[in-house]
């Protein structure tokens, strides 16, 4: 009989917001693109700026240091958008999340993931799935199901669609 002590290990894709690094699992992430034009939407949330064109489909942009109460910044070269995948009320809703820059993928064992502190970091801890450390860099691993409302997931959903 073999012994089931294999350690899982998940992937997750590294970025910057400011100084700080976060990272999201692999599995949520479906592409990440360089910046590209966005067309604001009107009367919506400041961290929602707006929806771009993807192979045809209105994918709605949020920036996530706005979304996270961090100041805005300029874009630079290095700025990105994350697409990801989020389940949402039998929906798979399709959204972009604009950070600073994207670094890498990097693998971490399961039981290397701490539980996140309830201080120390510039975001709520709702949002964070747990805490990794890759060389001496703590890493933020984010919860891409936690980040947004329902609220803010419909008015993504709905701007997919008045757009498309």
């Amino acid at each position: 009989m073999a012994e089931a002590s294999a350690i899982e290990t998940s992937q997750h894709l590294t970025f910057t917001l400011g100084k700080e690094v976060f990272a999201l699992d692999i599995a949520s992430v479906r592409e990440v693109l360089e910046l590209t034009s966005i067309t604001k939407i009107p009367r919506t949330p400041d961290f929602m700026r707006g929806v771009i064109n993807l192979r045809g489909h209105a994918v709605p942009v949020m920036d996530l240091r706005l979304k996270f109460g961090m100041p805005r910044a300029e874009a630079t070269v290095d700025t990105c958008i994350i697409i990801v995948e989020v389940d949402f009320e039998g929906d798979r809703i399709i959204m972009g999340g604009m950070v600073d820059s994207v670094r890498e993928v990097f693998e971490i064992p399961a039981d290397r993931i701490e539980v996140a502190p309830r201080m120390g970091t510039s975001i709520s801890t709702e949002y964070i799935k747990g805490i990794g450390k890759q060389d001496d860099v703590f890493i933020i691993i984010l919860d891409i199901a936690r980040i947004f409302s329902a609220a803010e997931l419909a008015l993504a959903r709905e701007a997919q669609k008045d757009a498309a």
